[in-house]
């Protein structure tokens, strides 16, 4: 119970202080918690997260920074 509630009160946290962030920044670290997020759930099951979640999360980056660029390039916000 307490676990939950910790996780509740980051998220909450972590949600209300993105909004004062550029649109890349929030693209660059919105990759990175989806590919931490998915890359843990492979590793867990290939048998390491914390591997799993670190090149997940590095790669999240890369591809949050590179849809970034792309859309700028396109003329959207």
């Amino acid at each position: 119970m307490r676990k939950a509630l910790a996780v509740i009160f980051a998220a909450i946290l972590f949600s209300g202080g993105c909004a004062g962030m550029s649109s890349t920044e929030q693209r660059v670290l919105s990759g990175g918690a989806m590919g931490a997020g998915g890359g843990a759930l492979i590793g867990a099951v290939a048998g390491s997260a914390a591997i799993g979640a670190a090149a997940g999360g590095g790669a999240g980056l890369l591809g949050g920074y590179v849809y970034d660029q792309y859309q700028k390039s396109r003329g959207s916000r």
